[in-house]
């Protein structure tokens, strides 16, 4: 009897002492005062078309999505500025058919981007390079290395990479990594 009861309090006791854990994505360490957060058009300093609007419009729908500022496609007007520039984007076959033929890449994209405190005129975060890397599936017959011409045939690629470069750097400026 007395092992029957044992291992619900000692189930119960586990419960209802803090760990001290949390939720990663649910806190922000920027200044109380920023409520408004502009995110102005990044500039795009490579070859793919239009990726700098995907990758603007992926980090604007990431801060909205997290609920907690209100986002502003303007410079003007607002607590905090982000800035960003896409400065390179790289493709390589990482994985190849018995014919040789890559059937598997990694893209890479390297990243400028500021997050400037506007009332104190002041940098809160910054990456001069941020490097993020993605893999991907060849389609079949394709086998460019230029990064242009790859997102040019699978559009879904670069949606991914850029939701996901998106989420990585907004988790990295509200998280301080």
């Amino acid at each position: 009897m007395k092992r029957k009861l044992a291992a619900p309090i000692v189930l119960l006791a586990a419960l209802a002492s803090a760990c001290g854990y949390t939720l990663a994505g649910r806190g922000s360490f920027l200044p109380s005062y920023i409520q408004t957060i502009g995110v102005p058009m990044f500039a795009n300093r490579t070859t793919v078309f239009n990726l700098e609007g995907m990758v603007t419009e992926k980090v604007r729908a990431e801060f909205i999505g997290r609920g907690k500022f209100k986002i502003l496609p303007d410079s003007t007007g607002v607590d905090a500025l982000l800035t960003g520039e896409v400065v390179a984007v790289s493709l390589a076959p990482t994985s190849f058919t018995a014919q040789q033929i890559a059937s598997r890449y990694t893209a890479t994209l390297i990243a400028r981007v500021e997050l400037r405190d506007v009332k104190e005129n002041k940098v809160i975060w910054e990456n001069p390079s941020m490097i993020f890397r993605q893999d991907f599936e060849a389609q079949s017959g394709q086998t460019a290395l230029d990064p242009s011409a790859f997102f040019a045939q699978d559009r879904d690629a670069m949606d991914r990479m850029t939701t996901d470069f998106a989420r990585t750097l907004v988790s990295a400026i509200l998280e301080a990594f």
